[in-house]
């Protein structure tokens, strides 16, 4: 395979990925239980690699613009957003403990949202 045919097959993919992503996201400002950031973080990445004047219109969103460039420029995390991500990860960890059988899945479960939203927390809140 030569070197153009693959970029072109990765650039494809990036451009699906970014793509779904951001329709993923959008489900997700409707739906409560599907998050809207990451999914836009991973379209924004995506298009930098494949599209880049599509990243630019998403960082350039007046609703979904903010939060991206605050991660992107300073690795920063709103504290609402913070409250938010913390509080729907110690209630689902609620709904686990309280819908399975035996200790295994909820302390794995446990741990994993532990770590989680001590990363979460971590991030500093955006400079503006």
């Amino acid at each position: 395979m030569t070197e153009p045919t693959r970029s072109r097959r990765w650039r494809a993919f990036y451009i699906a990925l970014g793509t779904v992503c951001v329709g993923l996201g959008m489900v997700g400002t409707v739906l409560p239980v599907l998050p809207t950031t990451p999914f836009m973080l991973v379209a924004v990445w995506a298009f930098f690699r494949s599209h880049p004047e599509r990243a630019q219109k998403l960082l350039d969103h007046p609703r979904w613009g903010p939060p991206l460039r605050d991660w992107r420029e300073q690795g920063a995390i709103p504290t609402r957003g913070k409250i938010v991500a913390v509080s729907v990860m110690a209630l689902s960890w609620i709904i686990v403990f309280f819908t399975t059988q035996g200790v295994w899945i909820p302390l794995i479960v446990g741990v994993i949202l532990c770590c989680t939203a001590t990363f979460v927390a971590t991030r500093p809140a955006p400079k503006r």
